[in-house]
């Protein structure tokens, strides 16, 4: 049976904490389901961010997109993430990855070893045990016996990956995977990611939600994006074109056929995305 869809924004960026809570508030008003928030240094810190996020909405979940384990403490991160799902009433969704290409800088601008791929992807998977010890109250320390965490299972585990590394530790242990494909990658080329996390996570894999970040809505590219850079192909599946009947129609397709029901997009194309969010969110 296909998964209902859920849309999410991503962001991480504003010019003063008034406009980061209102971009909180219209994401909800929209009727996205999360609001995702990057981990780097050039973006408000994440766990900051989302706490601010979900004191000014109800409904609305909030997430990482995705948390760069290499230069965090697991133990010290699952401590703070069970109080963030504390004070969201249980609204915490956790994106955790082995780095982004740039996080190497980022590790070495807070002084912290960055690892080979290896010890990022151990880093990977300690993050994500230390977590569910956290919320399953096996901590022994004051606060894990005294936090009411409202997930007690545990909140949903995002890992970002499209690399058999990554893909074989998703399968594992993911609740949502997100496919993280080159941006010109055309439709066809996201069967081989989802096919091989189908091989990997067998049984499990009807359990999985997958998840694509979109790059651009319409036929106008984000103004971030240098000129020379602009020629993204026509055929990428990042890229959504059309009427929001026909982009509807598209993302309809990509979940029969790929299983892909969250669907995440910059809060720039917040707006430009609505209308189809209207027609699928729950659907």
């Amino acid at each position: 049976m296909s998964k209902e869809f859920r849309f999410g924004i991503v962001a991480g960026l504003a010019p003063d904490a008034a406009a980061w809570t209102q971009t909180a508030r219209h994401a909800e008003g929209l009727g996205y389901s999360t609001l995702l928030v990057p981990d780097t240094l050039g973006t408000l810190p994440p766990l900051l961010a989302m706490t601010a996020a979900a004191t000014v909405t109800t409904t609305l979940r909030v997430g990482t997109f995705v948390l760069a384990a290499p230069y965090r403490n697991p133990r010290l991160l699952a401590h703070e993430l069970a109080g963030l799902d504390f004070l969201s009433g249980g609204r915490l969704e956790v994106g955790v990855g082995a780095g982004r290409p740039a996080a190497e800088e980022d590790a070495l601008a807070l002084g912290m070893p960055y690892g080979t791929a290896g010890e990022r992807l151990a880093l990977v998977r300690s993050v994500i045990g230390e977590v569910r010890e956290a919320f399953a109250g096996s901590r022994t320390n004051a606060f894990a016996r005294s936090m009411n965490t409202v997930q007690r299972q545990g909140p949903p585990i995002m890992i970002a990956g499209a690399g058999p590394r990554m893909l074989t530790l998703a399968a594992e242990e993911a609740d949502i995977v997100a496919l993280a494909v080159q941006a010109d990658t055309p439709e066809e080329g996201l069967r081989g990611p989802v096919g091989t996390l189908r091989d990997l996570a067998g049984a499990r894999f009807d359990d999985i939600e997958l998840s694509m970040n979109l790059l651009q809505i319409g036929d106008e590219p984000p103004p971030w994006v240098p000129e020379g850079l602009r020629s993204t192909s026509a055929q990428a599946a990042a890229i959504l074109r059309g009427s929001p009947r026909e982009m509807a129609d598209t993302l309809l397709r990509r979940r029969d056929e790929l299983g892909l029901s969250y669907i995440t997009v910059s809060a720039f194309f917040a707006d430009a995305l609505a209308p189809v969010v209207e027609l699928l969110a729950g659907r």
